[in-house]
């Protein structure tokens, strides 16, 4: 079998990634972020703490996304969030990563109805994947 990972368009033809990774992914990146979360409140305090860990929150989703297409979590789980608009499987780029972040705020407003859509979804989308043009794809799928 010919390994075809750094194929980009090849990766829009491989499975999209199930809730369950999505999940897992999503936890170990929620725990690096508490972790800094932490530390910033320890140092600048309660008040500074909320503001500055937003801003690493979105700065963190927004370049990972935007650059590579895996934060931390995704690379554990081996999943990779691609462009589903252009055709190519490259990542999504930081202002459409922006976006994304934003959706995944309403996503989980009408208790994370955004986030479960994917259970029935052709594509496996959130509502925050359909407003980026994004999927999330398994690198461990094999060739189809």
């Amino acid at each position: 079998m010919v390994d075809r990972a750094d194929d980009d368009a090849y990766l829009l033809r491989i499975r999209r990634a199930g809730w369950w990774r999505r999940f897992l992914s999503a936890l170990v990146d929620g725990i690096l972020l508490s972790i800094v979360q932490a530390i910033l409140r320890v140092f600048i305090g309660d008040a500074g703490s909320i503001g500055l860990g937003l801003l690493t929150d979105i700065a963190y989703f927004t370049y990972f996304h935007g650059s590579t297409g895996q934060t931390p979590g995704d690379m554990a789980l081996s999943i990779k969030v691609v462009d589903l608009r252009d055709g190519t499987g490259r990542p999504i780029g930081y202002g459409r990563a922006f976006i994304r972040w934003l959706g995944s705020i309403v996503s989980a407003i009408p208790l994370f109805l955004g986030y479960f859509w994917m259970l029935w979804d052709s594509e496996k989308q959130t509502w925050h994947d359909k407003m980026a043009g994004s999927a999330v794809v398994d690198l461990n799928d094999r060739v189809r």
